[in-house]
């Protein structure tokens, strides 16, 4: 019963694809009424999972704000549980040759759009609610060439600590989330399967599914006294070097010496 979202009233941004639409249809699955916003008109995908579909440009902050009061308004009371999931992976290029249109872009929708999520929901939220932000393993191991990118990441790191402090007398849990690479249309193909394969202790990329159920967690009564928290789910990547990788470099799946 920890994980059940029975009566509660669910808003996700980047909702109709990717880690999006898994949760969505994770938190339907348990119970919640759940509200998709999306660049795109999600309403046909809304339709297919049995939730409201709401356009959204996040990088908007009256479109934001707009969109949570309809969520709120949709769903017949007051939201439960806030997911800031909407981002872009512009990624390759080094900072000497990132173009200011890409810098402006991945800010836009990966900074000020969590900004402005955190900025309006609770306004339309329930105390003793839960809001949690999708970030990046980007925020935590830099690889050359996504310096915007994990710059973006690593300040929702912050956003969310800081929102925790400041919704924690409420009873809002503010946390997120920090994948590594994962298996959507926003992966990296090839090139991130082969870094998961060589780098991650489990040896493979992360499906949607991998990574769903920590934002069941983190929504769910579960989590209760979770907040202000940066979760990895990358595999293990971050414990360290693999076993695989160093029998690759060394020939040994031990540390020489």
């Amino acid at each position: 019963m920890a994980f059940d979202l029975t009566r509660k009233n669910a808003f996700i941004t980047g909702g109709s694809s990717g880690i999006g639409l898994a949760v969505a249809k994770l938190f339907i699955e348990q119970g919640a009424k759940v509200a998709i916003a999306d660049i795109k008109d999600p309403t046909a995908i809304a339709r297919q999972i049995g939730a409201v579909g709401l356009t959204c440009d996040v990088s908007n902050e009256s479109n934001v704000a707009a969109s949570l009061k309809s969520a709120s308004e949709s769903l017949g009371g007051p939201l439960d549980i806030v997911v800031l999931n909407a981002g872009i992976g512009d990624v390759g290029h080094s900072l000497q040759e990132t173009e200011s249109s890409l810098i402006e872009g991945v800010t836009a929708v990966n900074y000020y759009g969590v900004v402005y999520g955190l900025k309006h929901a609770p306004a339309v939220m329930s105390d003793h609610g839960s809001i949690t932000c999708t970030a990046s393993l980007a925020a935590f191991i830099n690889v050359p060439g996504s310096a915007i990118y994990s710059a973006s990441k690593k300040a929702v790191v912050s956003l969310t600590e800081m929102a925790a402090l400041e919704l924690g007398p409420r009873g809002i849990r503010v946390n997120c989330v920090c994948p590594g690479y994962v298996d959507t249309n926003m992966g990296s193909g090839d090139g991130g399967r082969q870094l998961c394969e060589a780098f991650t202790a489990l040896g493979r990329m992360a499906s949607v599914d991998d990574i769903s159920g920590v934002f069941l967690f983190l929504a769910s009564e579960a989590s209760r006294y979770v907040t202000g928290q940066a979760i990895k789910v990358d595999g293990g990547w971050s414990a360290g070097l693999s076993l695989q990788l160093l029998e690759q470099l060394t020939g040994s799946g031990t540390s020489p010496g």
